[in-house]
């Protein structure tokens, strides 16, 4: 079908009007309000945009691009699923690109030996495990822990999870990709193609394309997954443990590594229940040394193995690596699921929480990355003091090697090689059941201002400023090398307006 975009709505302001008297493109047009233009998943901020378009191809979204730069002010902005927290993914009064709608991409690849799936940027990860697993027995190397989210949205922030230790984040495998930029340029890029473009837009928060198309390397997938949690009451074992766990070699350790922190209680949403892997499992309190403080903490592993291998010698491979942690005896929770149910575990907790209504309610979620060196200070004063009674989600805590991550991207990183993501993951009812949600916004700033306080080396991951000023206190001495690459690729500011970096620069682009 062919949409034109011959005029906007009345009343709006003319001046953010395309030159232009039509727009064709595959895809379809949506004025006004609509619900995938309007609001995300944390559900504290909205805005409406003039139009929402479905774009159906690369083409599309490079129409789109080139339209709004014929204008003073119109901006564009690329939303995937919807999953951001603080409206990332919105444009006042501008384009939303309705990622999902582009036509499915799927091509297996033998690029000099090793295999490659191509996919579309609007497509679902769930999707790409699902294909590569059914249909060619293949997986990608690195994964996020939900996987409802689109490939161009992780991997224009970075895209981490349990395997991160090893193969890095999702931004680090991936070898091309098909980038629109904020000229309205449709090009392909790599390591050796287009470069400083592939290391912008990898972790570049949209700022400087929009992915259209992603080649991402894959390899054999098991087909059971040994799952794995065992409990701490001290955090210095925890973060021991864990940190050797990271630095294992490859064929050594095991192949999945995260962790959590649970408060000391029996608390439904935030105690010892949420910790059993299975239904028949049951935490028992009577095992946690009397010196334990209001939280305790939870190492969440796992072994992979195919179905041919022998069940002795899985679980001497899994006695061998717990024989060497200072887990609390008697805390141990294992079961054997497919490696696609394991990956899609966290599908569950999606489908309790629009059972329980808070789904759709607000998320003041938080995401930070804490130096080694401070991250024992910020147990002792946030998760032992602030958040003692715990978010009504999940904490994770678990380390990664800054040695994976590849420091040509946009994403910045704490200065330590080993380095801890924080995820405060609320899923709390709205008022008057839950508190406000300006209440728990309040502890995440504090949470923020005791880290700059004490000066820990930290930095936020999916981060959200409202002033330039402290976006140049993010980026610290990479700030410079951001600018000269907004100024490269998108000169006139027109992309990804939600993240509230840029303004629009109100001077048209001569496309023709």
């Amino acid at each position: 079908m062919i949409a034109y975009l011959e005029h906007f709505v009345h009343g709006n302001d003319t001046e953010s009007m395309p030159n232009d008297d039509v727009l064709g493109v595959e895809g379809s047009f949506h004025f006004g309000a609509t619900a995938a233009g309007c609001k995300d998943f944390g559900g504290m901020k909205s805005a409406k945009p003039l139009a929402v378009i479905r774009p159906a191809d690369a083409a599309d979204v490079a129409r789109a691009v080139k339209a709004a730069a014929r204008t003073a002010n119109l901006t564009v902005a690329a939303r995937g699923n919807g999953h951001s927290i603080n409206g990332q993914a919105m444009a006042e009064n501008g384009l939303v690109l309705d990622m999902r709608a582009m036509e499915d991409r799927f091509t297996l690849l033998s690029i000099d030996g090793s295999l490659h799936v191509d996919v579309s940027g609007g497509a679902l990860w769930e999707e790409v495990l699902k294909r590569c697993v059914s249909e060619f027995r293949l997986a990608p190397r690195s994964w996020t822990d939900y996987l409802g989210l689109t490939v161009g949205g992780t991997l224009s922030n970075a895209g981490v999870s349990g395997q991160s230790f090893r193969y890095g984040p999702q931004t680090s495998n991936v070898t091309e990709l098909e980038v629109v930029t904020g000229k309205g340029e449709t090009l392909v890029c790599s390591e050796t193609q287009n470069s400083e473009l592939f290391f912008a837009t990898l972790g570049g928060l949209g700022q400087f394309g929009i992915i259209t198309r992603a080649r991402v390397p894959v390899q054999p997938a098991p087909d059971m997954v040994r799952w794995i949690r065992v409990v701490y009451s001290e955090f210095e074992d925890y973060t021991r443990d864990a940190e050797w766990l990271v630095t294992l070699r490859e064929g050594y350790g095991f192949d999945y590594v995260e962790g959590f922190v649970f408060v000391n209680s029996d608390d439904p949403c935030n105690g010892w229940p949420t910790v059993p892997t299975g239904p028949n499992q049951r935490f028992d309190p009577a095992r946690i040394p009397s010196t334990a403080g209001p939280v305790l903490y939870c190492l969440e592993l796992a072994l992979h193995y195919r179905n041919e291998d022998h069940p002795s010698a899985v679980n001497m491979e899994v006695d061998r690596l717990l024989g060497r942690l200072r887990f609390v005896e008697g805390l141990k929770f294992s079961l054997d699921v497919t490696y696609m149910e394991f990956l899609l575990r966290v599908n569950r907790v999606e489908e309790d929480a629009r059972a329980n209504g808070i789904w759709d309610a607000p998320h003041p979620w938080l995401n930070l990355f804490v130096s080694k060196s401070h991250i024992a200070e910020f147990d002792r004063e946030v998760f032992k003091k602030i958040l003692k009674h715990g978010v009504g989600g999940p904490i994770l805590v678990y380390p990664l090697l800054r040695s994976k991550w590849d420091t040509r991207h946009s994403v910045v990183l704490p200065d330590s090689n080993i380095f801890y993501i924080i995820a405060l993951l609320r899923f709390i009812p709205p008022p008057p059941k839950g508190p406000p949600t300006e209440l728990l916004l309040q502890q995440n700033h504090d949470i923020i201002h005791l880290c700059c306080n004490r000066a820990f080396d930290f930095k936020l991951y999916l981060p959200h400023y409202q002033s330039q000023e402290n976006w140049m206190r993010h980026y610290g001495d990479k700030w410079t090398r951001f600018l000269e690459r907004k100024a490269n690729f998108d000169p006139f500011a027109l992309l990804a307006p939600g993240q509230k970096i840029f303004s629009r620069i109100p001077q048209p682009l001569p496309i023709t």
